[in-house]
C-alpha cells in the first residue's frame, strides 16, 4: 500500500491535463475557423464626367485650295506676291502682257462702229422696202457678232490680271517674269489654312451616334504631345458600299498655321458624354473568361464579390455601367488574398491616395 501512494497524485494530474486538452477552439469542434481581417486598400467608387470616344485615322486638308492657271497665251510681266507669304482677297498675283489684246480690242471696236452704221442704215432701207428681209438679217447678225467679239476681247483683257480669290498663303510659283506661257499653264497655288479640315471614314455601326457639332481631338506626329480640337461640320449622306464607312469632316482652328494639309492625324471623335458616370480604379477589376468582377466592402467589413458591366476606360479608371454604386468601397489592392465573405481591414487614407484624382494646389494667399 505504501508503494501506491505516490501514484495517486500522478493520476489526478493526468486527469486534469486530459480535461484541459478537451477545451478546444470553435474550429476544432466543427465551427468555422476564425481568421484575422485581411489588410487591403480600398477606395470609394466616385462620379465623374466620362467621354465615350472613337479612335480613328484621318488626313488634314486645307480649308480652301486652288491651283492658279492661265486662261490665255501671253507673257508674264509681273508677279505680285512672295512664295509662302500671306495674301489678301483680291490682291494682284500675276499680270500678263496685254498689248496684243489691247490692239485686238481697239480693232473690234472699230468694226463694231462700222457694223452699227450699216445696221442703222439697213433698218431704214427695210422700212422703205429697198432691201430684202434676208439682207437685213445678215447685217443685223453681223452687228450682233461684233458686239459679242467686243465682250470676248474685254474678257481676255481682264484675264491678263489674276487676283486672289480668297485670303490665304501662296505656295511655290511655277513661272518667272518674262516667261511665255500657254493656256492652262499652272502658275502657282493659293491655300487657306485657317481653319484646316480633317477627313475621316467612320464605320457605319457608329453613324447613329454621330451628329453635327460633335467635338473632335487630334494629334499629329510633327507636334507630339499636343492636342488640337475642332468640331464636326459634315457627315456624308451615303455609306461607301466597298468599305462600309461614311466620310466625316471637321474643322480645326489653325490661327498660327501650325497644321499643314496632307498631315496624317490620329483623332478621337467624342460620341457620348456622360457627366455623372460611376468610375473605379482600373486595378479593382478582375477578369475571368468572359466575366468581369470586383470586390466591394459591405457595412460589416466583409468582402463581397460583384459582377460588373464595364464602360469606357481612360486614365487609369474604368466606368461601371452596372454592379456598383457611387460611394461604395471597392478593393484595389489585396484582392489575391481575399475570398468572398471574408473580413477585411481597409488601410488608411495614405495608402488609398494613389488611386484618388490629383487635387490642384490651392493658390497662395496674398496680403
Amino acid at each position: 500500500m505504501q508503494m501506491l501512494k505516490p501514484l495517486i497524485p500522478l493520476a489526478f494530474s493526468a486527469l486534469a491535463l486530459l480535461a484541459g486538452c478537451n477545451q478546444k477552439p470553435a474550429a476544432a469542434t466543427g465551427g468555422p475557423p476564425v481568421f484575422p481581417p485581411t489588410q487591403v486598400v480600398a477606395v470609394e467608387a466616385r462620379r465623374e464626367a466620362v467621354a465615350e470616344s472613337l479612335s480613328l485615322v484621318g488626313t488634314l486638308t486645307a480649308n480652301e485650295w486652288v491651283e492658279i492657271k492661265a486662261e490665255l497665251e501671253a507673257t508674264v510681266v509681273e508677279i505680285g506676291y512672295e512664295e509662302g507669304k500671306p495674301v489678301t482677297k483680291g490682291q494682284l498675283l500675276f499680270r500678263l502682257d496685254e498689248s496684243k489684246l489691247t490692239n485686238a480690242l481697239a480693232e473690234a471696236e472699230v468694226n463694231l462702229k462700222l457694223s452699227k452704221v450699216n445696221y442703222d442704215r439697213a433698218q431704214q432701207l427695210l422700212r422703205d422696202k429697198t432691201i430684202s428681209q434676208q439682207e437685213f438679217d445678215q447685217l443685223a447678225s453681223r452687228y450682233e457678232s461684233m458686239q459679242a467679239a467686243i465682250a470676248v476681247r474685254q474678257r481676255e483683257l481682264k484675264d491678263t490680271k489674276i487676283h486672289a480669290a480668297f485670303a490665304g498663303v501662296m505656295g511655290a510659283r511655277n513661272v518667272s517674269v518674262g516667261q511665255v506661257i500657254k493656256k492652262d499653264t499652272a502658275l502657282g497655288t493659293l491655300v487657306d489654312l485657317n481653319p484646316v479640315k480633317v477627313e475621316v471614314n467612320v464605320p457605319e455601326r457608329f453613324l447613329s451616334l454621330l451628329k453635327l457639332g460633335q467635338t473632335i481631338e487630334l494629334r499629329v506626329a510633327a507636334f507630339a504631345g499636343k492636342t488640337f480640337k475642332g468640331e464636326v461640320y459634315f457627315i456624308a449622306p451615303q455609306v461607301d458600299t466597298a468599305t462600309r464607312t461614311a466620310l466625316v469632316k471637321a474643322r480645326i482652328p489653325n490661327p498660327d498655321l501650325t497644321l499643314k494639309p496632307g498631315m496624317f492625324a490620329n483623332l478621337d471623335l467624342t460620341l457620348q458624354l456622360r457627366a455623372a458616370a460611376v468610375v473605379v480604379p482600373e486595378p479593382a477589376i478582375m477578369v475571368n473568361a468572359d466575366r468581369t468582377m470586383l470586390y466591394v466592402v459591405d457595412k460589416d467589413s466583409n468582402a463581397q464579390l460583384r459582377p460588373v458591366k464595364l464602360g469606357v476606360r481612360s486614365a487609369g479608371v474604368v466606368e461601371i455601367l452596372e454592379g456598383v454604386d457611387a460611394g461604395q468601397l471597392v478593393i484595389v489592392e489585396g484582392v489575391q488574398k481575399v475570398r468572398p465573405g471574408a473580413k477585411v481591414k481597409p488601410a488608411g487614407p495614405e495608402a488609398a491616395a494613389a488611386y484618388l484624382p490629383k487635387q490642384s494646389p490651392a493658390p497662395a494667399a496674398t496680403n
